[in-house]
């Protein structure tokens, strides 16, 4: 029955989190975004101190609940080992290691050290939500759009629109092999030995395992019950459990009651902790009857290959953008900015270096295709707004609502509006009326802060080309004139960024 409930309620986060990072239209956030702000780590760079305090409570209650219901990270792994022991020969396919102390603790100590210096590329490696979060963004995402553009043009024909057409966006080249090389590690560790990376990498499951020791509830051998045929062991996935001594190491089990349900003689049980059910010595075992079978290394040394669904029903092919079908119009091409921009609510670079985890829950969430994961190896997978695709209108703030490490901190549209992340800069020899010209105007009608002025560009002549000026001090830093420029394929104008943010 527990381990019934744990799976029930193991499967709803994990589905809901998920479609977190799927959903374009940012309405689910509203109502599961707190399932994103209990994430361990992201509750502690958020100083979110209440969803702490409860996490640590409920560990020293009922052990690592949080590893295998509440992290999306555990529960796609468990995901896998299930794929992986589908058959009667691989169904009982793990056994009992040691635990590697070092190891652990070791990598505790490098994700702290990077935690206090801001490293945040190899904080985001490692923090577990932010490794599920880029794997999720990057190939169920697009998948779960390409699906909906392909319902959106069924629907279009029979005059229903109930979907609506989508673009679908790969990450850049690095966030991809990471996620990629992420996503590999994970599924290989998970289908051959289950829990592996939750219990020598993971400084979440580290931390946890420090208090989970001492947990009140909590899976007990019972001596007199076992007959020592090995299955609990075997069908352990955090490989904790030394049924030769009738020990379980209580800092790697993550609460999963698999135990319970494959021992046959009701040996083990959840119950509450006793000085007897702490540590049972191994003498008290007795001598064994008979040995657990050996395990098949043949079998489990082989990773049977997992073709992934390419074949994606898509009604309409991306049309050749075409000027009236004649020109073809070239595609944008981002700036190289000597400071990058930032969401507004980051503050400041640092600020957002040393909170973010890279988890890109904003860049999925973003409806104006701003942000995009950073390539620059100090803040790498950070968010970073580019302004080839749209620009970070001042009435949205998704980013700010769905962030769950306080990365980048809530605002209200007014708030937002007041906020400069940068300022335009003006290039002469891209400008298009001096250029072509031909007049233009394009950057200072659509400027929602009036910060750009158009003024002949010779002062004595007053009907040569008109040029855009700007004013620093009224500019926010939108990407309005960058994104609405039609030089191409570098802009006229672009947006320069600031370290800190100001308010103006």
């Amino acid at each position: 029955m527990l381990r019934k409930i744990r799976r029930t309620l193991a499967v709803l986060f994990f589905a809901c989190i998920t479609l977190l990072f799927l959903d374009f239209t940012g309405t689910l956030h509203a109502w599961l975004g707190w399932m994103a702000r209990v994430q361990f780590l992201p509750a502690v760079l958020a100083l979110n101190v209440g969803v702490v305090a409860a996490l640590a409570v409920l560990t020293l209650l009922f052990g690592r609940v949080y590893c295998s219901v509440v992290c999306p990270l555990g529960v796609f792994q468990d995901l896998v080992a299930w794929l992986g022991g589908r058959g009667k020969r691989r169904k009982y396919r793990f056994s009992y290691s040691p635990a590697r102390r070092w190891l652990r603790c070791g990598t505790l100590a490098l994700f702290v050290a990077a935690l206090v210096a801001g490293v945040g590329s190899l904080v985001a490696l490692l923090a577990p939500y932010s490794a599920y979060g880029r794997i999720a963004s990057n190939f169920f995402r697009p998948v779960y759009l390409w699906g909906n553009n392909a319902l959106a043009a069924v629907a279009e024909r029979v005059g229903s629109y109930a979907f609506y057409e989508t673009e679908v966006r790969v990450a850049g080249l690095p966030t991809l092999l990471i996620a990629a090389a992420t996503c590999a590690v994970l599924v290989v560790l998970a289908w051959r030995n289950g829990r592996t990376y939750c219990n020598t990498v993971c400084p979440v499951g580290t931390v946890l395992g420090f208090l989970s020791k001492y947990a009140l509830f909590r899976p007990v051998i019972d001596p007199e019950k076992c007959r020592d045929c090995g299955l609990c062991a075997r069908g352990c996935k955090a490989a904790c459990i030394d049924y030769r001594n009738r020990r379980i190491d209580y800092s790697r089990c993550v609460a999963c009651m698999d135990c319970l349900d494959v021992c046959r003689h009701g040996a083990v049980g959840y119950r509450f902790r006793t000085k007897t059910a702490a540590s049972v010595p191994g003498a008290a075992a007795g001598k064994r009857t008979e040995s657990a079978a050996p395990a098949d290394t043949g079998r489990r040394n082989f990773l049977t290959g997992t073709g992934l669904l390419l074949g994606v029903a898509v009604a309409r092919a991306q049309e050749k953008k075409v000027d009236g079908g004649l020109a073809v119009i070239l595609d944008k091409r981002a700036p190289h900015r000597i400071t990058p921009l930032v969401p507004p609510g980051a503050r400041s670079l640092r600020h957002l270096a040393t909170h973010c985890t890279g988890c890109q829950l904003c860049v999925s969430v973003c409806p104006n295709h701003v942000l995009r994961p950073s390539v620059r190896p100090e803040t790498l997978m950070q968010p970073e707004s580019s302004y080839e695709r749209g620009y970070c209108r001042p009435e949205c703030t998704k980013c700010s609502e769905v962030c769950p490490t306080g990365a980048i901190l809530r605002l209200t549209a007014d708030e937002k509006s007041a906020v400069q992340i940068g300022h335009a800069v003006w290039v002469r020899e891209n400008c298009v009326p001096l250029t072509d010209g031909v007049e233009c105007g394009n950057c200072a009608r659509h400027c929602p802060a009036g910060a750009i002025t158009m003024v002949a560009s010779d002062p004595a002549s007053p009907g040569s080309p008109k040029i855009p000026v700007v004013n620093e001090e009224r500019c926010i830093g939108c990407g309005a004139c960058e994104n609405l420029c039609p030089a191409r394929p570098f802009s006229a104008i672009y947006v320069e960024g600031h370290e800190q943010h100001r308010i103006i």
